[in-house]
């Protein structure tokens, strides 16, 4: 596989089985399986739908996971074993940038509230090369998008206080980061409280009506 000379959007997913253990307290470990399954179809729906990316790579060591990414449309890159999303995106952007791709996304797979706009808007907020922008997780610690010109030119960290980590290696290459801020890149879906803020957008998507199946609700006012 060749990379050609623009962006390519990299996901970073574990397993469905071992993900959203925070979870727990709300949802069944099968019903938090079929969730993750959800909401990654929702994020590589929208990401393969841009027009400006080059390609969509879901980074994986579990089988179920990239079969159901091929299925979707996506490339799969291999881990021998799961090291977390911060060494996935990492060894993927390395790739890349040995390839000559000119920059990455990435982005996690727990986003289900994206749209093609916000895609278009995170990208075209992005400077020319050298460049990093970031698009945070809604209590601002965290970062759950972040787009590189070239692929690999900061290191990446994601989790709580990733913002704050990422300006500073931003900083340390030279470069000044931009910041977007948006909503439905910014909504991951760790509590129970996050599921309602989600319903309260009224979507048709494979994460909205499985929501609605659990008889999850916006909260009420």
């Amino acid at each position: 596989m060749t990379a050609p000379a623009n962006i390519w959007a990299v996901v970073p997913v574990k397993s469905f089985s071992s993900a959203k253990t925070r979870l727990a307290n709300t949802l069944q470990a099968d019903e938090r399986n079929r969730l993750s399954r959800a909401m990654m179809s929702d994020v590589l729906k929208v990401l393969l739908a841009s027009p400006r990316l080059a390609a969509t790579v879901v980074v994986t060591s579990d089988n179920e996971v990239a079969d159901c990414a091929k299925a979707a449309g996506a490339h799969i890159f291999r881990e021998q074993t799961s090291r977390g999303p911060a060494q996935a995106v990492t060894t993927t952007a390395q790739w890349l940038a040995d390839q000559g791709c000119q920059g990455m996304l990435g982005i996690m797979a727990d986003l289900p509230a994206i749209n093609e706009s916000e895609i278009d808007k995170l990208l075209t907020s992005h400077d020319d090369l050298p460049a990093v922008t970031l698009a945070p997780s809604y209590d601002g610690t965290g970062t759950n998008a972040v787009v590189c010109t070239p692929p690999d030119i900061i290191g990446l960290s994601f989790g709580a206080n990733s913002l704050a980590s990422h300006l500073a290696s931003a900083k340390n290459s030279g470069i000044q980061a931009n910041i977007v801020n948006l909503p439905g890149i910014g909504l991951d879906l760790d509590h129970r409280e996050d599921l309602q803020t989600f319903m309260k957008y009224r979507l048709d998507t494979h994460t909205s009506r499985y929501l609605r199946e659990l008889g999850i609700e916006e909260e009420e006012q």
